[in-house]
């Protein structure tokens, strides 16, 4: 049974409780020739223009870096989510998100790119009026301007809604009067166009399209940060800078809608340049661990060196599984939207937040998993990595950004099971229900099962981790009620589950879709990834469930709980040391990461 909305789209949560055909999913398998066209023209793009110009722009060079934007808007790089009617491509997400993949072997370059096309323009896309549009989505496409995004305060991180810069209508009411200042704004030394967020009379919170040239708007020094040191980083300062009515993006007071839904886009976005990131690292690992020989043997044939580099590897499939599989829903609901209609904005706004709790899991998971994977690639590296010389020294001090951008993985973590419940509270999830009925189920006895068919354990192992997450769930919110938002631990820990949970589903389809197409045996590393991966996610799941009844009950209740609970994690052990030796040498062989 899959749960659908009466449109015929996915809804946005419903994989905790329903289950998925291989056929409903996106996956890099799918691509088209034209999705694969564009991540060759971006790659040549990378490798042609921007790899040869890497020390300097490492350096912070705005020339530069403005003229390789260009360069990028001439081929069509920026424009990927911009309408064709506005001056853009109008791709759809999945093409955007393989540009967007492919671009992060370009670092902080990157990074300047990211936020101009993202946060920077998607504002107006979705949320401008045709007006807006026309005035400035032309020039975005191109890079004949440059965008930049302001939310952040030196007050407000998280609570962007604690925001302290104001605007006032003017007497004459055509203008509005912004006053404050806003904090590590990327693109800040050369965009154009600056998305402000400001409180209307200090209370409405309101966006804002602001141009540099508007008097009073100024800019504060470069900061000097640990990592994406080639990106442009500077505090703003509003000192009565006068804004046109018209530039007003969206409704006064309803800025928050469009912040929150460009956040996990950017959310979104940003898993996509860490999958592109993590298989550079691999690549740059297995290479130099072929090249680099202690006693007298390359380290790539030293056991714990090939399950670093298997780990890796499993990772980044998991990983670009997710993304594919979430640029595939968002697409769907997003591709029919009329961006010439004044309710383009409010459609946006609903479709985006559909998969809110997606894009949540995709920004953690994808996050921490290229900073594992980074590190491990220094580890492999030995003192060479540690040595700025090695490319890998540098993804491992960018790759740390990533944790607190678009919203810290801790502020993520609260969001997706408290956007959840409230699917459930509004009646679009079965949520409630479908714990309930779990209760009977789980004090019968269970009986045995067969696996004979590949991943057939798997699907099952699978199927009660999501048992597991409505038992531990339920379980939280019977004993919490409404107190249970103060419960952060617990709500970080059901967040782990659906993660693992999200994870796990995401390459066990994509691997099932793969079987169909090719056959088990040319989908043999895909099967033992994604073995590997479920196996051991089980386990994570199992501790993470049992600290967390450990917390809510104790005595004869809790021992109840985790009697329950075994019952849930009974599996046939796998030999995944042996699985990794055989994803290892793969990996080893082809010095790349590999499906």
């Amino acid at each position: 049974m899959i749960m659908l909305q009466t449109s015929g789209k996915i809804v946005g949560g419903s994989f905790i409780i329903e289950d998925l055909d291989p056929s409903q999913i996106v996956t890099p398998e799918d691509f088209t020739e034209e999705q694969r066209m564009f991540a060759e023209t971006t790659k040549d793009f990378v490798d042609g223009e921007v790899v040869p110009n890497d020390e300097h722009l490492e350096k912070l060079d705005y020339e530069l870096t403005v003229k390789l934007m260009r360069k990028a808007g001439e081929l069509g790089l920026l424009g990927s989510d911009v309408p064709e009617e506005f001056g853009g491509l109008g791709l759809d997400k999945v093409s955007s998100t393989v540009i967007n993949e492919t671009l992060a072997k370009a670092s902080s370059f990157a990074l300047s790119i990211g936020a101009h096309v993202g946060i920077g323009t998607l504002p107006i896309v979705f949320f401008g009026t045709t007006e807006q549009k026309h005035r400035y989505l032309p020039d975005l496409a191109t890079g004949q301007r440059i965008a930049a995004y302001c939310l952040t305060e030196p007050t407000s991180g998280s609570d962007a809604l604690g925001a302290k810069t104001t605007a006032k209508l003017s007497e004459d009411g055509e203008h509005y009067i912004l006053n404050g200042s806003k904090l590590y704004i990327t693109n800040a030394g050369f965009a154009d166009v600056f998305i402000v967020y400001a409180k209307v009379d200090g209370t409405d919170f309101t966006a804002f399209i602001v141009e540099k040239d508007m008097e009073g708007f100024t800019l504060g020094p470069e900061e000097k940060k640990m990592g994406i040191k080639g990106s442009s980083t500077r505090p703003i300062f509003f000192e009565d800078v006068k804004v046109p009515v018209d530039n007003v993006l969206g409704e006064i007071g309803k800025g928050h809608l469009i912040a929150f839904n460009i956040l996990n886009i950017g959310r979104f976005k940003l898993g996509a340049g860490c999958v592109g990131a993590s298989k550079e690292s691999i690549e740059l690992a297995s290479a130099y661990a072929n090249t680099r020989t202690q006693f007298n043997t390359p380290i790539s044939r030293f056991p714990l060196i090939g399950k670093k580099l298997a780990e890796m590897n499993i990772t980044t499939y998991v990983m670009e599984s997710m993304i594919y599989r979430t640029a595939g829903v968002i697409d769907d609901i997003l591709k029919d939207i009329d961006h010439n209609s004044p309710d383009a904005g409010k459609h946006s706004a609903k479709g985006i937040s559909e998969y809110a709790l997606e894009c949540s899991i995709n920004k953690v998971f994808a996050s921490e998993g290229l900073d594992f994977i980074a590190d491990e690639g220094v580890q492999i590296h030995g003192g060479y990595g540690f040595i700025q010389e090695y490319k890998i020294e540098r993804i491992y001090r960018d790759s740390r950004i990533n944790r607190i951008f678009e919203g810290t993985n801790e502020i993520n973590r609260l969001l997706i099971p408290g956007t959840l419940l409230k699917k459930a509270m509004k009646g679009e999830l079965p949520l409630l229900q479908k714990a309930q009925a779990l209760q009977g189920e789980l004090l019968s006895i269970m009986p045995g099962q067969s696996f004979d068919e590949t991943l057939s354990q798997e699907q099952h192992l699978l199927s009660m981790m999501k048992k597991i997450f409505l038992f531990v769930g339920g379980s939280a919110v019977q004993k919490y009620a409404a107190k249970l938002e103060k419960e952060q631990e617990v709500l970080s820990n059901l967040a782990d589950l659906m993660i693992q949970i999200y994870a796990a589903e995401s390459a066990l389809l994509r691997t099932k879709k793969q079987i169909g197409r090719a056959g088990e045996a040319k989908a043999e590393n895909a099967i033992q990834m994604t073995t590997v991966y479920v196996h051991e996610a089980l386990e994570s799941i199992d501790r993470i469930a049992k600290e967390t009844l450990a917390y809510m009950e104790a005595g004869d209740t809790l021992r109840t709980q985790l009697s329950v609970l075994k019952k849930l994690t009974k599996s046939v052990s796998v030999n995944t040391v042996e699985l990794k030796r055989a994803i290892a040498a793969r990996v080893i062989q082809a010095e790349k990461y590999i499906v």
